[in-house]
Formats: structure tokens, C-alpha cells, sequence
């Protein structure tokens, strides 16, 4: 049984007066955050400023870079050659990196967004190309991987510091990708529901499908989406359960 785990939240995805989501509150609940770098979402005021309170509140800092979709909020799939692929990852890492210095802290941790993190987790090519970018610009950095994916795959075969990731509020397809968001039940609303499903997959050490298929894997974190109505609570609902089953909150450390 796994007696401690991280809980993380993306972040840092407001734009100039434009709000998403209540950071604030998050970041009294979470113990990393993965803070958006400026091309599916924040800006660069709302990237220092979030730095700044994650700082703050003694949360540990990530890089969330994902497509160059404002738009789309970087949920569109994007087919993008692999040199220009990795310079987006590099810009995006290399920014984040650039304004932590600024603000006294440090980026310890990378996780892909979006559709970006969904097709790597599908294609180990992909996922290792983003990887040994985001590597050659910070060799120590900690990949955040979606667990039992192709994105586990690719950082075991670098060799790299990597921690694995289920999602509090996602439901799972039985190869370990997440049920797609167009269908029905792909995202968990109900905070009643969230956090002892989330406590359940903890204590057994596997994430649950939707059809009740267990996959046996490392879990050192766990996803607090920000951008529902109902995040906060279900935040504060996903700790409560761990903490109900004696798992205590603490940042993951580098393997």
C-alpha cells in the first residue's frame, strides 16, 4: 500500500483579464502544480503570478507545456513534424524555467497537456521525442507521466527521473489512456464519487477501468483538474478520502 502521494493541478491557465479556475484555492489543497506555458493557455503576467503563490505556499513547480492552440485550449490533436515538435517543448520549458529564476523558485517537474499528453500517450516515439527535448534544455528535470502508458514507456527507456500519474476526475479505457472527453462519463463531476475511487486505486496500487479491470502501477500522483465547476470540491473531497485512509499529501521527491 502506497502511504504517502502528491496531488497536482494544472494551473496558470487564465488569460490577461480572462479567469479559469480558482488557483487559489488549489493551491491550499495540492501539493504541485503544473503551470501552463503560454501556448494552450496563460500568459506571461499569469505564469509569474502563479509561480509566485505556488512559491508561497510551498508547492512544487511544473512546466505544462501542450499545442500552440489558445483557441482550443489544447485539446485539438495537432500533427507536427518531430524537430518542430521538440523546439515547442524546449520554448515552452526554457520560458517557464526563465520566469521561476525571476521570481527566486526553480521548475522541478515537466507534464505534456492536453492533447499533446493524450497522443504521447498513445506513441512512445512521440512521448520520448518531447522527453529528450525537454532533457537536453534540463537533464535533472522530472517527467510527470501518465502511469501504464506509452509515456511510461518512453522515460523507463531514457533512464530519466520520472514520477507516475493517475487522474482524479477521468474515467480510463482498459489499455490505460483516458476514456475520450466527446463520450459519455469520460469526466468525473461528482465530488461524492471522486474521492473514494481515487482512495480505492491508491490503497491498491492500480488504476480501476471502466469496466473494473485493474492495471497494476506506480502511483506518486494524482491529477486535480482546475477548470470544472466543481474542482475545488472535488479537490478537497480526493484529499479527505486519502487522508481518511491514512495516506498523507507530500510532494514527490526525485527518484
Amino acid at each position: 500500500m502506497t502511504h504517502t502521494v502528491d496531488l497536482n493541478a494544472d494551473m496558470g491557465e487564465s488569460f490577461g483579464p480572462w479567469n479559469m479556475g480558482d488557483d487559489a484555492a488549489l493551491l491550499d489543497i495540492i501539493s504541485s502544480a503544473n503551470i501552463a506555458c503560454g501556448f494552450h493557455a496563460g500568459d506571461w503576467d499569469v505564469m509569474a503570478k502563479t509561480m509566485l503563490a505556488a512559491s508561497h505556499n510551498g508547492v512544487g513547480i511544473g512546466a505544462h507545456p501542450g499545442f500552440a492552440d489558445l483557441q482550443g485550449f489544447g485539446r485539438q490533436r495537432m500533427h507536427v513534424p518531430t524537430a518542430s515538435l521538440q523546439n515547442m517543448v524546449r520554448y515552452q520549458l526554457g520560458a517557464a524555467r526563465g520566469m521561476a529564476h525571476a521570481m527566486g523558485t526553480s521548475v522541478r517537474h515537466l507534464k505534456l497537456h492536453g492533447a499533446l499528453a493524450n497522443m504521447c500517450s498513445e506513441d512512445e516515439t512521440m512521448a520520448r521525442a518531447c522527453y529528450d527535448a525537454a532533457l537536453s534544455v534540463d537533464p535533472d528535470i522530472i517527467i510527470m507521466v501518465l502511469a501504464a502508458t506509452a509515456q511510461e514507456r518512453a522515460v523507463r527507456d531514457l533512464g530519466c527521473a520520472w514520477v507516475g500519474e493517475i487522474f482524479a476526475d477521468r474515467a480510463y479505457n482498459d489499455d490505460g489512456t483516458l476514456v475520450d472527453r466527446s463520450l459519455p462519463g469520460a469526466v468525473i463531476h461528482d465530488a461524492d464519487i471522486a474521492g473514494p475511487r481515487i482512495a480505492g486505486m491508491v490503497q491498491e496500487g492500480a488504476i480501476i477501468t471502466t469496466t473494473g479491470k485493474r492495471i497494476p502501477t506506480d502511483i506518486g500522483t494524482i491529477c486535480l483538474h482546475g477548470d470544472t465547476p466543481t474542482a475545488v470540491a472535488l479537490a478537497r473531497s480526493v484529499r479527505s478520502s486519502l487522508s481518511d485512509a491514512g495516506i498523507e499529501i507530500r510532494m514527490f521527491e526525485a527518484p
